[in-house]
């Protein structure tokens, strides 16, 4: 839930292998609906069903944006076109931000860099009970997010190719909840009466383990102190034993990135051996090979293996 400022709209990106990608995903969306991804989707629809099934958020909270029911077009298109294989990296944000997911059902969602770079499409509704100073306007917002400007712009800046990145990484948030104050103030989960806080972070730590298992993640990067604490909790909770590492929040509440965050995140992204992965002259590294700083014990991989195995018996909403 990020603060927001008005930036000139950019130019398109021209991506060479869009038209062809494009092509390749019409023919085989059933295909990858029954795959990963629509297993993926199956787990966010169920979170979100017991997410709604809560007692009303009272005061602070007047408004609750649920981007994975109004822009869940929008949403499964992401999915489907970049959750195709399973991922050694998890980037984990915190929830959605008025400009950024609770707009386009992206995370850090940008709208600029969903429709441009990404190149997502899909019809966004207007949720049940829009606030006046937070209309949802879907692709066409043309106010910037500014952390999943600064977030996504550096991940077009190492990978030009979305493609590049997303072959062994994956972006998604702890909550998928927008929470407005009646001023239309975000407000952050840890605002929340704690009683109503506490019944929301554990439905989402366990979302968060079976998503971690479905996906066979070997490193969750949380973004911003928030999630990466909610990762070592949950994970642990679990007795499941993935890497957890931390990247500084691009928000721009966090004075340190407004000291060039990119900067700052590259620098860290190289000390977790990610920019190894993402390096297109290689070809990112080999299937089947894992680098020391991105590795599990062979005991730790068993578990991990076992807890996908269990999350994928479990699932059964068709998407």
């Amino acid at each position: 839930m990020e603060e927001t400022t008005a930036v000139p709209v950019m130019e398109p990106v021209q991506l060479v292998s869009v038209k062809q990608e494009d092509e390749n995903e019409d023919d085989d969306d059933e295909e990858e609906a029954g795959g990963l991804a629509g297993r993926f989707l199956q787990l966010e629809w169920e979170q979100n069903t017991l997410l709604r099934a809560l007692p009303p958020f009272g005061d602070p909270v007047s408004h609750v944006y649920r981007p994975l029911d109004y822009a869940w077009e929008l949403h499964r298109d992401f999915v489907r076109r970049y959750c195709r294989t399973p991922k050694r990296v998890l980037f984990l944000g915190m929830n959605p931000g008025p400009f950024g997911m609770a707009q386009t059902g992206v995370p850090f969602g940008e709208a600029w860099h969903v429709r441009e770079w990404l190149r997502v499409a899909g019809t966004v509704q207007k949720p049940p009970d829009e606030h006046p100073k937070r209309p949802v306007l879907g692709l066409s917002c043309h106010r910037a997010e500014v952390s999943g400007a600064r977030f996504w712009g550096l991940i077009r800046t190492l990978c030009p190719d979305p493609q590049l990145f997303f072959r062994h990484c994956f972006v998604h948030n702890h909550c998928p909840l927008l929470f407005l104050a009646s001023s239309g103030r975000n407000l952050t989960p840890n605002e929340l009466p704690p009683a109503q806080r506490d019944r929301l972070m554990a439905l989402c730590d366990r979302a968060l383990v079976r998503a971690v298992g479905l996906l066979g993640v070997g490193l969750v990067v949380g973004v911003g102190r928030f999630a990466e604490q909610r990762a070592r909790r949950a994970l642990a909770s679990a007795s499941l034993s993935v890497r957890i590492e931390g990247l500084p929040h691009p928000s721009p509440r966090n004075p340190r990135a407004n000291r060039g965050w990119e900067e700052l995140a590259k620098a860290r992204l190289g000390e977790l051996g990610i920019l190894e992965l993402l390096e297109e002259k290689t070809g990112g590294l080999e299937v089947g090979r894992m680098e020391p700083c991105l590795s599990l014990p062979t005991q730790d991989q068993a578990q991990g293996l076992a807890l996908r195995e269990k999350t994928e018996q479990c699932l059964s909403f068709p998407c």
